[in-house]
């Protein structure tokens, strides 16, 4: 990330440093109980730990398969409800506050024995003001209890975690501060010479008496007087030269500050990073971005961290989005809900377009505890604490109000989603609003009042209608904001062909827990059908449909669209599990055929095996123990790949095309386990995550794919186990667990550093030789 520091006092939402106002990571040594659905002599239930956020209660205790209350769409967790506490001296500043990052769901906060707050939704983050709460006496300790109330299942359709699974941070300013979310940064004229940039800056008074001060803005002075009680929003303007734009391939963000002044005297004073860019959608360029058209190859990625469940460390948030990037995506719905600050940030500084999505259904409910429950009492307070969150993220090009909502054939729906577009133009106007549209049935064209609406159309597996629905409405610019997996070719060439539709989003990016069986294969013998039918399917907890497993293994469908989208992705070479060989193989409307890296079938010898290699070079040639196989052209008419059926024996299988080569190699027996750390060094700061990536492989270092070794770890030292697990979303051992079988050959391992610097040592003991290394914390 390139970052220009300026002398320009501007700022944004995400506030890092303060005069007055401060911010304090509330994380550390919270008091748990847990109450689950299950009987109150169960050993899970009622006990109190200590625990650090974030903290997600049922990854902790896994799912319960086929019993858990959350049901196939919740991926049979338990869920139910928890009580958090925690005690803190009375810190200076004249208003004191509690601001939650995100509960799920249900919180009620009580400061000393009195409410001081609610907030329903788990997805929207809330603050609470507990300066009326906390004792005066500095010398008297406080206590805040926060009950979350997770137990009317099922709420949700995926995974949704439960507790304190986002950050709390206790802040304290002066009674005239700059507001929460305070400072809107917008750059409503921009070129390659200049860009114009607006800065409205909102003071709240939260005084008993009328209040009068100066913002010190872009080198203006600016005279504001707050009532008491009231706040007041001023603006200004000042011109950049030369803006370096930001876009995913030069995430270039500029640093500024807002200063605020009473009596000469600087009361308060926040720092904060935003970006330049100018953008826009038409139905005869598509997406142009500062000044040029780009293709959009998008991803839906639900909330969870995989193996994490729930709990959203900024190390994760950051990982997500780094390997939505190395696959080579340039956007990321936020489906269902709105994702972390952290994320953003990350997508910011990373460069990752982002749809930032607020609800899945509305009105007519998907569960009979969802938010259609709430909706007409809380849709304002969550659209808005959304978008005066993100709103100066220069990732964020598109609101999304919401995802194939039930009532969409009622002529009512074109209301409630006018309301939906209000309530966020009442904070941003600077952005499109898109929802995701779709039918389960003929009916599609009585949807274009609902249409109509929306400045970009989401279409869900509907791409098919564009020709005809481009002939009835030719300025409706359209993205396809959800499509099936192995389609990835056919889509990309839609985008590519018709302007008017502008990108093509995958269901998903990464596989996830919760909607329970979704994307999987299975074999005959096997229960068959989707992942819906029939109560779901018990012996699943989470969805195989993303492009990447939750271990971080990219699949071959990952390297595939890679390849469609760059024409200079690295040769990429896999094979496909042959029909019979663990079962006769079939398929769900999510999943892909099983193709893996791997050129160890033993048993198979003699039978044949088909070889896929992705590639935009025209011809590809094929070996096996350095003998021709065959020599293929690739072309858009073969879906730039080159597919070869090859008998076959153990050896070394080789590819060539333009100058690269790939391998793959037979493996020889289990003979180690492989530590692949994705950092050495971590910060002493009892939030840095090191994923320590599993691997079993032979003595000259080959995976073997096959390898279903249990192992144990264990962490010592300056750091703690936080989680262990393979791929496999059938394993109902708990994620938390210091045990695991490798699956695939593969499992991940999450080591979490404490507050206190010095070594970790990390060993994992199984059949083989105990493997280790040593992390070091600073």
């Amino acid at each position: 990330m390139k970052k220009i520091l300026m002398t320009m006092m501007l700022a944004i939402a995400v506030v890092t440093a303060s005069a007055q106002t401060k911010k304090q990571l509330f994380d550390f040594g919270w008091q748990f109980t847990h109450r689950s659905a299950l009987p109150l002599g169960s050993s899970k239930n009622g006990k109190t730990q200590t625990v650090d956020l974030p903290h997600d209660w049922d990854i902790f205790e896994g799912p319960v398969s086929g019993e858990g209350v959350t049901g196939t769409g919740g991926g049979w967790f338990e869920a139910g409800k928890g009580e958090y506490r925690k005690t803190f001296k009375t810190p200076d500043g004249e208003v004191v506050k509690l601001h939650f990052e995100g509960v799920y769901q249900k919180a009620e906060v009580f400061v000393n024995g009195q409410k001081a707050g609610q907030h329903h939704y788990g997805y929207t983050p809330f603050t609470v003001d507990v300066t009326p709460y906390i004792y005066k006496n500095k010398k008297q300790t406080n206590e805040v209890v926060v009950k979350v109330d997770n137990s009317e299942q099922p709420n949700c359709r995926w995974y949704s975690g439960s507790g304190i699974y986002r950050h709390v941070w206790l802040e304290t300013m002066p009674a005239l501060h700059i507001a929460e979310n305070g400072i809107f940064i917008t750059t409503p004229e921009v070129n390659a010479e200049k860009a114009r940039v607006q800065v409205d800056v909102t003071i709240a008074n939260e005084s008993q008496s009328d209040r009068n001060a100066t913002v010190v803005v872009c080198g203006a002075q600016l005279m504001v007087a707050v009532k008491a009680g009231e706040s007041k929003t001023v603006s200004t303007t000042t011109m950049v030269n030369n803006p370096q734009l930001w876009s995913p391939e030069s995430p270039t963000l500029y640093e500024a500050k807002v200063e605020l002044k009473e009596n000469g005297t600087t009361i308060d004073r926040q720092t904060a990073k935003y970006g330049i860019r100018t953008f826009s959608f038409d139905a005869e360029r598509g997406f142009v971005l500062n000044g040029q058209k780009v293709l959009i190859n998008g991803a839906c990625v639900h909330h969870d961290d995989g193996v994490l469940g729930a709990m959203a460390f900024d190390d994760a948030e950051i990982r997500k989005v780094r390997q939505m990037k190395e696959a080579g995506f340039n956007l990321i719905r936020t489906s269902h809900n709105p994702t972390t600050r952290a994320f953003l940030d990350a997508c910011d500084s990373i460069g990752m377009l982002v749809i930032d999505e607020a609800f899945d259904g509305w009105r007519t409910q998907k569960n009979p505890y969802d938010y259609s429950t709430v909706i007409d009492s809380c849709y304002r307070e969550d659209i808005h604490a959304m978008v005066l969150r993100d709103r100066n993220h220069p990732s964020v090009i598109s609101w999304s109000i919401g995802n194939e909502v039930i009532e969409r054939k009622d002529i009512r729906v074109v209301y409630t989603a006018r309301q939906m577009k209000q309530a966020i133009h009442e904070y941003d106007t600077t952005r499109p609003v898109t929802e995701a549209l779709c039918a389960w049935d003929s009916d599609w064209e009585i949807f274009d009042p609902h249409a109509e609406v929306l400045d970009v159309a989401g279409y869900n597996y509907m791409i098919f209608k564009h020709a005809s629905d481009h002939e009835r409405d030719p300025k409706r610019v359209i993205w396809q904001t959800e499509s099936y997996p192995r389609d990835a070719f056919k889509n990309r060439a839609v985008v590519n062909d018709f302007p008017y539709v502008v990108g093509d989003i995958v269901w998903t990016g990464l596989d996830y827990l919760g909607e329970s069986g979704i994307g999987r294969y299975y074999y005959e013998g096997e229960r068959p059908g989707e992942h819906w039918f029939d109560g779901g399917f018990p012996e699943w907890h989470g969805a195989y449909c993303g492009d990447i497993d939750i271990t971080g293994w990219r699949k071959p469908i990952s390297h595939y669209r890679e390849v469609l989208w760059h024409n200079d992705t690295p040769l990429y070479l896999a094979v496909k599990e042959p029909d019979g060989y663990h079962g006769k193989i079939k398929e769900t409307a999510w999943s892909v055929w099983p193709t893996w890296e791997s050129w160890t079938w033993p048993g198979w010898e003699g039978k044949p095996v088909e070889v896929e290699v992705y590639t935009h070079q025209p011809e590809v040639k094929l070996y096996l123990d350095d003998q021709l196989i065959g020599t293929k052209q690739v072309s858009r008419e073969t879906e730039f790949k080159a597919v070869f059926s090859v008998s076959y024996k153990a050896g070394t299988l080789r590819a060539e095309a333009g100058g690269e080569s790939v391998t793959l190699k037979t493996a020889g027996e289990p003979a180690c386990l492989r530590l692949t750390p994705d950092r050495t060094t971590m910060t002493a700061d009892g939030q840095s995550l090191t994923f320590i990536t599993v691997e079993v492989v032979d003595k000259q270092g080959t995976p073997v794919p096959e390898a279903t070794i249990p192992c144990e770890a264990t962490i010592k030292g300056a750091g703690t186990l936080l989680a262990f697990a393979s791929a496999d979303l059938k394993d109902t051992e708990p994620y938390t667990s210091p045990r695991v079988k490798t699956w695939k050959g593969r499992a991940l391992l999450v080591v979490r550093s404490t507050q206190k610097g010095g070594s970790i040592n990390v060993s994992i003991k199984s059949a083989l030789p105990t493997a280790g290394l040593t992390l070091k914390s600073k």
